[in-house]
């Protein structure tokens, strides 16, 4: 018998809350299309079948096939411009008549000026690019590079870790919904270590600080009994969300350091502002030697995802390590560089800080005191409410996330419940301050109405 998967991601597409919401909500327009997709499409958990369909997308704002909005705060955060920004969509029309494609062989303007504004806007000495179409694909070519750089092969990274959909993005991963019922072996050589937890420490800790410190030291415990591993793959901020404490990453960078590991960031969610720095990891004041970036890079309209190295990991040019059909695609280059121009210019890196922080004082203000309540936490407007049975013991409540995401979505709010029942905030950085104290109203009242 082929056991249970428990998901920690997403609420999942076929439980008893999901079937409910189809039936009550789906309206007579929308029902014909889940149908054919439903159809058409491989089925898997997070995908098809559909939570509903998609007609329009606009600035914060999603819109079904019969007319009902919400507010998007998932996006696959991809969205931090906001959906269809004007001043991208009239650059992508630009770049179309000006110059359609480029094959990989050749170069062009807009890929050579991302890559520069790449390496402009990056930490420290991060300046050498390669362009993917996607970020597990970016995380896939940060693997070669540290094996290549390396002469070795074996990771370490961490258990319930995302790193994309891709074999070897699977293999150093730890979501079992996207490493389980796969027949035969995962990449050989990927070690993982447990996370440090804000409310349930594996290691048995009852502080964010002292799971912070003991999952350092059981990296510094691994690397020294391996002995040879190449990198060291993490999360610059878990998306679920968990900040890591202050001199967490700088420890990790010693340690990495002292055994010859390299250690790459994965910044494909939390890259670009969405934390309230250009990059997560400048609010830890370290440079990793590979950062991965892609999502929002293309401005929620066109796929690209880069991998940013060390000038001296430049050490694959004898042979090849990720040649992509649309590597340099003038068209999701320049869309790349628009999308960046924007966050600058209309400063909403520090617009992300700013209403992320009133978001986590509303949401402290209004939730502190429930039981159901084991954690508020995030950076910038990446935040969650960790939803659990009881204070006390903290046992995650699923079942109660999922009826609060629900109820969510039916007064036109959409998110993500990730880690099973933390209710995962994501919403663009263009979002008004108006339109944020509807959408944290519409959780504090559905978490509150669970509470009674």
């Amino acid at each position: 018998m082929t056991p249970q998967i428990v998901h920690t991601e997403g609420e999942s597409n076929t439980s008893d809350a999901r079937k409910a919401w189809l039936k009550k909500s789906i309206g007579p327009k929308s029902k014909p299309l889940l149908a054919r997709d439903s159809e058409a499409f491989l089925h898997q958990s997070l995908s098809s079948p559909c939570v509903s369909t998609i007609a329009k997308a606009d600035g914060i704002w999603i819109e079904d096939k019969d007319g009902h909005r919400f507010m998007d705060f998932h996006g696959n955060s991809v969205h931090h411009i906001g959906y269809g920004h004007p001043k991208l969509i009239a650059a992508i029309k630009a770049q179309l008549d000006d110059l359609p494609f480029a094959p990989r062989r050749f170069t062009n303007d807009p890929a050579v000026e991302l890559a520069e504004k790449l390496a402009e806007i990056a930490p420290g000495d991060l300046s050498k690019i390669l362009f993917t179409t996607g970020g597990s694909d970016a995380n896939e070519v940060a693997l070669k590079i540290a094996r290549a750089a390396t002469g070795r092969f074996k990771t370490v990274s961490f258990w319930d870790a995302f790193h994309g959909a891709g074999l070897g993005a699977s293999s150093v991963g730890g979501e079992a919904t996207f490493r389980s019922h796969i027949a035969g072996p995962l990449l050989p050589g990927t070690e993982h270590i447990a996370p440090f937890h804000p409310t349930r420490c594996p290691y048995g800790h009852k502080t964010l600080e002292a799971s912070a410190t003991a999952c350092a030291n059981m990296l510094d415990y691994v690397l020294e009994r391996e002995g040879d591993v190449s990198a060291v793959i993490a999360e610059a901020m878990r998306a679920v969300p968990i900040v890591p404490p202050p001199g967490f990453w700088k420890a990790i960078r010693a340690i990495c350091d002292k055994h010859g590991a390299l250690l790459i960031l994965d910044e494909i969610p939390t890259g670009l502002g969405k934390t309230g720095k250009m990059f997560c990891c400048e609010h830890d004041e370290i440079v990793p030697d590979i950062l991965t970036v892609g999502k929002a890079l293309g401005g929620g309209i066109l796929p690209i995802a880069a991998c940013i190295v060390r000038p001296e990991l430049d050490v694959c040019g004898d042979f090849a390590i990720g040649h992509y059909t649309h590597e340099k695609n003038p068209v999701t280059a320049r869309a790349a560089l628009t999308t960046i121009q924007i966050i600058q210019e209309d400063g909403l890196v520090e617009r992300a800080a700013e209403l992320g922080d009133y978001a986590l004082a509303k949401l402290h203000n209004q939730l502190d005191d429930l039981s159901i309540v084991a954690d508020i936490r995030g950076r910038g407007l990446m935040f969650g409410v960790e939803i659990v049975n009881n204070n006390t013991d903290k046992t995650p409540d699923v079942a109660r996330a999922e009826k609060i995401y629900y109820a969510c979505l039916e007064a036109g709010l959409s998110y993500k419940i990730s880690q099973g029942s933390v209710l995962t905030l994501s919403p663009p950085l263009t979002i008004s301050r108006e339109d944020l104290d509807v959408a944290l109203d519409i959780v504090i009242a559905a978490i509150k109405d669970e509470t009674v």
